[in-house]
C-alpha cells in the first residue's frame, strides 16, 4: 500500500507560481510510474503531467506544457511539480498518483492505470 500526501497549493495571481509536492510512504517510490492530475468544479479529472520511474521520461497535457514541470525524487520519496505563468483556467484539486512500473521506462497518462491516489490539494488562481 502506498500513501501519497500532496502539499504547495495554495491562492496566487495569474503570472505567479507555485510548487506542488508529494511525499510518497508504505513503499520505495523508485518502483512506481507517477503523475499529477487535476479536477475542476464540475469537470472530469484530466491528465497534467507525468514521469517514469527514472526520470528518464515525462509527459505533459498540452494545456500545461511548457509552463508545467514533474520531477521526482526517488531517494526523497517525492515527486514535484512546478507551475509557472499561472492562469484562472489552471484552477483545481490537485492529485498525484502511483502505478507499479515495470522494468521499462514507461509514462503512463491514463487516469485508470494509477492505483495509488493522494487526497488532493487546492490550486486557485485569481485573475
Amino acid at each position: 500500500q502506498v500513501q501519497l500526501v500532496e502539499s504547495g497549493g495554495g491562492l496566487v495571481q495569474a503570472g505567479g507560481s507555485l510548487r506542488l509536492s508529494c511525499v510518497a510512504s508504505g513503499h520505495i517510490l523508485s518502483r512506481y510510474y507517477m503523475g499529477w492530475f487535476r479536477q475542476a468544479p464540475g469537470k472530469e479529472r484530466e491528465f497534467v503531467a507525468a514521469i517514469s520511474w527514472n526520470s528518464a521520461s515525462t509527459d505533459y497535457a498540452n494545456s500545461v506544457k511548457g509552463r508545467f514541470t514533474i520531477s521526482r525524487d526517488n531517494a526523497k520519496n517525492t515527486l514535484y511539480l512546478q507551475m509557472n505563468s499561472l492562469k484562472p483556467e489552471d484552477t483545481a484539486v490537485y492529485y498525484c498518483a502511483a502505478g507499479p512500473s515495470p522494468p521499462a521506462v514507461v509514462v503512463i497518462t491514463a487516469i485508470r492505470s494509477y492505483d495509488y491516489w493522494g487526497q488532493g490539494t487546492q490550486v486557485t488562481v485569481s485573475s
